[in-house]
């Protein structure tokens, strides 16, 4: 008996802890956290400062993504497009730069009903950051991950 009320109390613990982000909070959301918003639900345009970003979702298939254009892929050099791929392991953390249609992008991808309110105003601030050190720095927070500052995996390192 109580190995069935244990996995119960489990059962109810993890099913209250379960996010629903949906189109409407997700809406609520980019209007507090930048300074302009446009579009419908699913499919916004934002500006926060001067990076103008797009949150795009898919209700149905439980996906959204927050991207913002960096540059057209024949303006970015092939070391800075290293660069950005080495980032992707090391420090733009939930965030990835991105190739598509000619343009290299900041992206965060996720599904979309297990994200909270934290996270969304995260991504937000990842893929601006992402964007403004697109060219120095390559990073979404100030966190780095061991080995991205400098070792022998850098795309500076010509040793190789």
């Amino acid at each position: 008996m109580r190995p069935i009320l244990f996995l119960i109390c489990i059962a109810s613990a993890l099913q209250l802890s379960a996010q629903s982000m949906n189109n409407e909070r997700l809406g609520e959301i980019l209007v507090a956290q930048t300074d302009t918003v446009e579009g419908r639900a699913g499919n916004w345009t934002f500006q926060l400062g001067p990076i103008i970003g797009m949150c795009i979702t898919d209700e149905g298939n439980n996906r959204m993504r927050i991207i913002t254009p960096i540059g057209e892929m024949n303006t970015i050099s092939e070391e800075e497009q290293l660069a950005a791929l080495y980032a992707n392991f090391h420090s733009a953390l939930d965030v990835r730069y991105a190739a598509a249609d000619g343009m290299m992008w900041a992206a965060f991808i996720h599904p979309l009903r297990e994200l909270s309110d934290t996270q969304v105003e995260d991504a937000i601030e990842q893929v601006f950051n992402a964007a403004v050190t697109f060219g120095t720095t390559y990073n979404s927070t100030d966190l780095v991950f061991p080995g991205g500052s400098g070792g022998d995996d850098t795309p500076d390192d010509k040793s190789k």
